[in-house]
């Protein structure tokens, strides 16, 4: 299989560093810049399959070079992905505005860009598929009084969730999920993603309820989830209510 190009931008090296090491052990040729007019460069000389790209940073911020991208004949069929850790819907109408593909929000994390990355260049990965089961889950904001509820579907970059009345998108819970079978109890925080309200809906084949992005499991909770949704798929009765 011939190896995608993906071109990582941003001007904090640590970002970098972590966000290389998300795809090290990927089928992916790995590309880099550290800003807006770097990005540019790297994209004429290197044509990469996707970006992912910072929204501030020097010589032009992401949603600036997004718009540029998608302006230019030669490269406006390459997806962009921008990541902030900003929460201001501005800035995310910004983004939109240019014509990126997706948001991610930092603090970056490995399911969401593995994610991401499959999902948009349609390739395959295991870790990223979704298995619909119900299980046990307890969700709130820190501080703030925890909700039961049920998932609808699960994988290793995060959880739909049944509810009537989902939270806000962007509103980072905690998570408490029950894995029952064996009797595991996960904590982790996550972010919502989007929201199936009773009233408009998102996804028509999915009831009412918020998607959740896990943000920064611990390796212990990811090597759980990919057991739990191993096990799951080779018996699929064996691991709901």
């Amino acid at each position: 299989m011939i190896s995608k190009k993906i071109l990582l931008v941003d001007d904090v090296e640590l970002f970098l560093e972590m966000e290389k090491d998300f795809f090290r052990r990927e089928n992916f040729t790995l590309l880099v810049a550290r800003s807006g007019r770097e990005a540019l460069e790297v994209m004429q000389r290197e044509s990469p399959d996707m970006v992912f790209m910072d929204l501030y940073m020097p010589e032009g911020n992401g949603d600036e070079i997004c718009r540029k991208i998608k302006e230019n004949p030669e490269t406006r069929g390459i997806p962009v992905v921008i990541v902030t850790n900003s929460r201001d819907e501005a800035d995310f109408d910004r983004c939109r505005q240019a014509g990126c593909e997706e948001l991610l929000m930092k603090p970056v994390a490995r399911a969401p860009f593995l994610a991401a990355a499959y999902r948009i260049l349609k390739v395959s990965d295991t870790d990223t598929l979704r298995i619909h089961t119900r299980l046990p889950v307890r969700y709130g904001i820190d501080g703030g009084e925890s909700t039961s509820g049920y998932t609808y579907d699960l994988s290793t970059g995060g959880l739909f969730i049944e509810t009537d009345k989902p939270h806000l998108t962007d509103t980072i819970l905690h998570l408490e999920i029950n894995l029952l079978q064996p009797a595991t109890v996960l904590h982790c925080q996550g972010r919502v993603a989007w929201a199936n309200h009773a009233d408009w809906v998102r996804k028509g084949d999915l009831p009412p309820g918020m998607a959740i992005q896990f943000l920064a499991p611990s390796l212990a909770t990811l090597s759980a989830l990919r057991s739990f949704v191993a096990r799951k798929r080779s018996f699929p009765a064996a691991t709901s209510l």
